[in-house]
């Protein structure tokens, strides 16, 4: 009789931890995963730059130039539809040796570079679902805008005002922390009254 007991009170406290352990497995399975994730993310986007004027002093018209771009995004996202980030943004554009771009005494020519910190705003405006029924497509609108300084400072001495506005669509893979996308978009620097477009593809990370 006292082995039987003392069996018992060696078993219960067992049988309590194997049963709590067990209701806690049970409530971790019960949490489902998100099929695409939100929140802060980190994403590049790169690809054609084309100006259809180099920038040039007023009253003197520039040269067509075709760059490429790169430009690197820390933002967060404001529920489903909405995002804000913070960018920076590097440009190089080609151009011959006759264009002598801003220079006062014409001592510099060539191509130029560009370097843009500024704001962006994304807008989903429609979303498309999968055989899930998860909503992985989406057409959205964005627009950004920033401060640009020019190297070399000879060519381009002054600081310019850069506005983009463009659509794309981005795909939010099943590797539910990534997604794909591809925009285009029209380029502005407002200073020099320079316009241009880009098609850019991206690549994002949300944590």
């Amino acid at each position: 009789m006292r082995f039987r007991l003392a069996f018992l009170t060696f078993l219960l406290p067992l049988s309590l931890a194997f049963a709590q352990e067990t209701g806690s497995v049970h409530e971790t399975e019960r949490v489902p995963l998100k099929e695409v994730e939100r929140g802060v993310y980190l994403q590049l986007q790169g690809g054609a730059w084309y100006l259809l004027e180099a920038p040039t002093p007023k009253g003197v018209k520039g040269p067509k130039s075709f760059g490429h771009s790169l430009q690197i995004e820390f933002g967060y996202d404001l529920g489903e539809r909405l995002s804000l980030g913070v960018i920076l943004l590097g440009t190089f554009n080609p151009a011959s040796s006759s264009y002598r771009g801003q220079s006062e005494e014409g001592n510099a020519s060539g191509g130029f570079s560009s370097l843009t910190p500024g704001l962006s705003l994304k807008v989903g405006l429609v979303g498309f679902g999968d055989s899930q029924s998860v909503q992985r497509t989406w057409f959205y609108a964005r627009a950004a805008i920033g401060a640009s300084f020019f190297f070399p400072k000879v060519l381009l001495p002054k600081i310019d005002y850069l506005a983009n506005v463009g659509i794309g669509v981005e795909y939010y893979t099943r590797l539910r922390h990534f997604s794909v996308g591809l925009e285009a978009s029209g380029i502005g620097l407002l200073r020099a009254g320079t316009f241009g477009f880009a098609i850019t593809p991206s690549l994002r990370y949300a944590f």
